[in-house]
């Protein structure tokens, strides 16, 4: 049995917003973990993390995702929860602009310390794949617990990858899309068959008029209904925006989650090309995990 730095790290956490949590495992020069081990150990998790991320340094900063049912192929909240604590915990790291790190699947990807000004960071998120989809609003309803009378036919229906295949749905009103409750086996097998990781429904008219949008994700694919605060899917979200006009890219926030919470907070910024999701982070735990 060998000890590894652990913490327990929410993102995207605003105010009194509970955000979503991640288990961060930081493997020193010396350590590493198989996959097997990595599943494993995620799986330990389930019902109490999303994801667990771990961030080695080895050779740079090297971050891998598991979910309780598999590797991640990018995970936004959990790069935010780890990079967050290390930079805010690395006096060397604290001092730089950039940080460079690189992910298991997606490749480098770039760290914009914004701790002092907005106590938040930046992560670029990989390069966008708009794909091809055949699904209308009648096929996602009711894999949604909707009717087909919610999704708005002003806007089209979408998948963009931007870290995860992500289903963009637009909703006609947010009061509909706070209430909705899918169920997690149907949507799950949505999703398995039309290849989705993820869906993000939309309504452009935020609860809190200082936000953008509302959107809901939805990962039954990763062994949880719902997630509560998303980097990939509301990058995904930004470069939707970005091609349907409805936003020019200068910095904004859009609100996430659903009935009987207070929603969480992500940051977008279209810089250079780049679509940029950030946000803070608050550490719950910080301790050592044995495995």
């Amino acid at each position: 049995m060998e000890a590894y730095k652990y913490q327990k790290v929410d993102a995207f956490t605003s105010n009194t917003s509970i955000g979503n949590p991640a288990a961060c495992i930081f493997l020193s020069e010396s350590q590493s973990l198989s996959e097997t081990a990595m599943l494993e150990i995620a799986q330990q998790h389930k019902g109490f993390v999303s994801e667990v991320i771990y961030c080695s340094s080895h050779k740079g900063i090297f971050l891998t995702y598991y979910s309780s049912e598999c590797e991640v192929s990018f995970c936004g909240h959990g790069t935010i929860a780890c990079m967050y604590s290390l930079v805010k915990n690395t006096e060397s790291l604290l001092k730089c602009s950039e940080i460079p790190i690189n992910t298991n699947k997606k490749g480098a990807l770039t760290v914009y310390n914004r701790i002092t000004e907005q106590d938040a960071v930046f992560i670029s998120s990989p390069s966008p794949n708009y794909l091809a989809t055949y699904l209308k609003p009648i096929d996602i309803a009711a894999p949604l617990s909707l009717c087909n009378e919610d999704i708005s036919i002003e806007l089209p229906v979408e998948v963009i990858d931007a870290g995860l295949h992500t289903l963009i749905v637009p909703l006609n009103t947010t009061p509909k899309l706070i209430s909705i409750y899918p169920d997690e086996a149907n949507l799950k097998e949505f999703c398995q068959k039309n290849n989705i990781d993820i869906v993000l429904a939309f309504s452009t008219s935020a609860v809190d008029k200082k936000h953008i949008a509302h959107t809901r994700v939805f990962a039954p694919k990763f062994g949880y209904l719902e997630d509560p605060a998303t980097g990939s899917g509301n990058s995904a979200f930004g470069y939707y925006m970005l091609k349907h006009k409805l936003w020019d890219g200068s910095l904004c926030s859009v609100e996430q989650g659903g009935n009987n919470r207070i929603f969480n907070v992500i940051k977008l910024n279209f810089q250079d090309n780049i679509m940029l999701f950030g946000g803070k982070a608050t550490t719950r735990i910080d301790g050592v995990y044995y495995y």
